[in-house]
């Protein structure tokens, strides 16, 4: 996520946040913040039709952007309240997205358990089943932008 997003969310100006990350430099390491290179950031401008002419009231730095941890992290530099109730929320939607990915895991461990177990009659059942798990797996759309070369 980018800054000015996550400023949004927390209810800060980007500048505040981009003040309290750099005050806390050490939190932030290279997986969980990284600044966005030139060819992305022109990527973003055309995409998003953003002003990039100092003058005139556009981004006048490359912004940073944040993985799953850092954006977690920013929760325990900046100290407002919304802070601390955004942070919880972060931490209940990456438990919930654990467990789904887990309980998937292991609904295949015991199908193939259970396969092993059973004649061949059930064959088509197990088939079945494994493709409902196979298809639910798949990766999602990708959303968001994409830099063109």
């Amino acid at each position: 996520m980018l800054d000015r997003d996550l400023a949004e969310l927390y209810g800060v100006r980007t500048m505040v946040l981009n003040q309290a990350v750099k005050r806390n430099s050490k939190r932030f390491p290279p997986d969980f913040m990284f600044i966005l290179s030139r060819s992305e950031f022109s990527g973003l401008i055309s995409q998003f039709v953003i002003s990039n002419n100092p003058g005139r009231g556009g981004i006048r730095k490359f912004p940073y952007a944040f993985t799953e941890q850092g954006v977690a992290m920013l929760s325990t530099v900046l100290k407002s309240e919304r802070a601390i109730l955004v942070n919880i929320e972060i931490i209940r939607i990456f438990t919930k997205i654990r467990q789904m990915l887990a309980g998937n895991f292991r609904l295949r461990l015991k199908i193939e358990e259970m396969e092993r177990r059973y004649d061949k009659n059930f064959k088509i059942i197990f088939d079945t089943l494994k493709k409902m798990i196979v298809e639910e797996e798949k990766p999602k759309k990708i959303m968001g932008f994409t830099v063109r070369k």
